[in-house]
């Protein structure tokens, strides 16, 4: 994977993030989510290179082959605002002081928060398959809950959750996957699922995990609701998976017009995990809508 991409780790304050890079033209961050790594953004990344692009792909704190740092008491450390501080840092050790953005999953929640502590840093943002942090825990549906289970699991106090997903941690992450990802086997390049494998077999990984979603109930929802009312400044696309749990039970356009200056939003073939299942689909969306709102229009 990532034939012609550059392999780094960039220390960034407290922790080195480690990401590839390659291509020429505006800078482009790719952000991954849970339980995943950069390893997500095989098949999209390249061809985004092709289509004029600095690509640069980094795993979050706490996953793949990023610093895994202790959680501190106050869990702030694994808090979105930390983990968007690390790859604006990143970007910039890459000599890239405005960039556009696109996460799934938790990259998504961290772009979310980079684009509204750091507005002049961001071009534009692409969201995928989530609703604000503050929706989904002060608008809980059943149906959310019974599906999103893992967000609470995690969230549990140490050991806990990592003793029991430490048992078996193919077993774990693949209910997840194959769960409320909407998703099978066959929808997964093989090269990429064992990549996650490898990474979600370490126990620091697992930690970096449960300590994330700690995050998000002991820091990220306060963040959030005291940023009630903020715009994102950059021109922003929501993509989400047609038939995931997020769609079923959310307008997920409607959760984001408030909190966007300027919002598009599409649906995208399959459930939460479609960047593995449809990456032609989101290259060309994502493309399109850089086209639509290159650096220079700012």
């Amino acid at each position: 994977m990532f034939e012609d991409f550059g392999l780094h780790r960039i220390a960034v304050g407290e922790v080195e993030i480690a990401c590839i890079a390659a291509g020429e033209g505006e800078p482009l961050l790719l952000l991954h989510g849970f339980p995943q790594t950069m390893a997500l953004w095989a098949q999209i990344a390249p061809a985004l290179v092709t289509r004029g692009y600095r690509v640069v792909c980094a795993d979050l704190r706490g996953y793949g082959a990023s610093d895994k740092p202790p959680a501190r008491q106050d869990l702030t450390n694994y808090g979105f605002r930390a983990m968007a501080r690390d790859q604006l840092e990143l970007m910039r050790a890459l000599g890239h002081e405005r960039f556009h953005l696109v996460g799934h999953d938790r990259g998504a929640r961290t772009a979310h928060r980079l684009a509204l502590d750091h507005p002049g840093a961001v071009a534009s943002v692409t969201l995928m398959d989530i609703v604000p942090t503050a929706v989904m825990l002060t608008d809980l549906r059943m149906e959310v809950a019974h599906s999103y289970w893992h967000w609470f699991f995690l969230a549990q106090p140490a050991p806990f959750p990592e003793r029991i997903i430490q048992a078996d941690p193919d077993f774990f992450f693949e209910t997840c996957l194959f769960g409320w990802g909407a998703a099978g086997p066959e929808d997964f390049d093989a090269r990429q699922l064992a990549a996650y494998r490898e990474s979600w077999r370490d126990a620091a990984t697992i930690a970096g995990f449960c300590n994330d979603y700690r995050a998000t109930l002991a820091v990220d929802l306060a963040d959030d609701l005291a940023d009630q009312g903020r715009r994102i400044a950059a021109p922003v696309q929501i993509l989400y998976g047609a038939s995931g749990v997020m769609a079923r039970h959310y307008d997920l356009p409607a959760t984001w017009t408030d909190r966007c200056t300027t919002l598009e939003a599409a649906t995208i073939p399959g459930g939460h995990f479609f960047p593995d299942s449809a990456p032609g689909e989101v290259v060309e969306h994502v493309s399109a809508f850089l086209a639509r709102h290159p650096m220079g229009s700012a």
